[in-house]
């Protein structure tokens, strides 16, 4: 790049849980094997994809980690970054601020990168800078939290937030679904976003197919101690509860922590994202938590890599479309004791 690239941020590329990337068996035939916590395996070519080409400059800019989830995406897309010799990352300071959210993408803007690789605090209040990255030539993915014009990025990679609530609602099904009267309550995230709004209608959807309905919900804010707050609410207000879909594993630390200060054991809790606490948890089966939704925390290192792709002009090799898809979803699947095995792995620290 010509233009001098400024405000660059050394992170440690710490614990990265193995990146079973959706893309990434997309962009290679050669067969994977799952890396141990902690390391980032370098990219082993399979085809002309993983083959080094002209440099990529990436502009990462997250929200900061004040949970668990969110530092596994600033890990997982740095350490997919470490993979490509032809990748430089430059990561803008984590930030909850919106405005300085909105300065790190006219920073890189300025600076030239070849791409954006962009999850915003505010998909809202991000899209009018993310056109404008577009505009001037620059590839933007936007990860998890959309923009409201989806012209705003290039490719948009994200979770699956009504399938999330889908998937604990039909779990909940399964377990209560002949009992017409179960009491069904909900711990929410911030309820301003549309992630949390659309979780909450996945979940009133499923359960509606057999009959029930939320009877209780409150709204934490992705961290432990509204987790705690909010449940201490819920508890104080619901004498009497059969299941509890939590929608955050990081703020489940703080919703376990007052369900146990309440002395309440009647129901079970699913929880989301797919912590690796929760997950050890479910398998030792020895508290009220029976399952949980993952929510992959691979999105902005699949971000990572379908930047790379497009802005060295090639296309996901086991696809017949000659170009990168505008919309990548993942999975959201309920993970048991009888499957935990299968999850673990991936699992990000709370």
């Amino acid at each position: 790049m010509s233009a001098p690239l400024r405000h660059r941020w050394l992170t440690v590329a710490g614990t990265a849980a193995a990146l079973a990337l959706v893309v990434t068996g997309c962009t290679s035939n050669a067969p994977q094997d799952t890396p141990d916590e902690g390391t980032a395996p370098a990219a082993v070519p399979g085809t002309e994809n993983d083959e080094p080409g002209d440099t990529v400059t990436i502009g990462f800019s997250a929200p900061a980690a004040d949970h668990g989830w969110m530092g596994a995406i600033t890990r997982a897309a740095v350490a997919e970054a470490d993979k490509y010799e032809d990748v430089e990352l430059v990561q803008a300071e984590a930030t909850n601020d919106v405005n300085l959210q909105i300065s790190q993408i006219e920073q890189f803007i300025n600076d030239g990168v070849d791409a954006i690789v962009l999850l915003p605090f505010d998909g809202a209040a991000l899209t009018e800078v993310a056109h404008q990255a577009m505009e001037a030539g620059i590839v933007v993915v936007n990860v998890d939290r959309e923009f409201d014009d989806p012209n705003a990025a290039r490719t948009t990679v994200l979770g699956d937030n009504y399938g999330m609530g889908v998937s604990a609602g039909a779990y909940i099904c399964e377990q209560f679904g002949d009992q017409g009267d179960a009491k069904v309550a909900e711990i929410a995230g911030i309820d301003s976003l549309p992630l949390t709004q659309d979780r909450s209608q996945g979940f009133a959807d499923a359960l509606s197919e057999c009959g029930l309905e939320v009877s209780n919900r409150v709204a934490a804010d992705f961290t432990v101690q509204g987790g705690e707050a909010a449940a201490a609410n819920l508890l104080q207000a619901a004498p009497e509860l059969d299941a509890i879909w939590n929608h955050d594993d990081d703020q489940g630390v703080g919703v376990m922590a007052a369900i146990e200060n309440a002395g309440r054991d009647e129901f079970i809790m699913v929880g989301g994202a797919g912590s690796k606490n929760v997950m050890e948890s479910i398998k030792a089966d020895d508290s009220v938590l029976k399952a949980t939704v993952v929510y992959p925390s691979t999105q902005a290192a699949d971000g990572v890599k379908l930047a790379r792709l497009l802005v060295q002009q090639k296309a996901m090799s086991d696809l017949v479309e000659v170009e990168v898809p505008r919309t990548v979803q993942l999975y959201a699947p309920v993970v048991t004791k009888a499957n935990v095995d299968e999850y673990l792995p991936t699992a990000f620290e709370s």
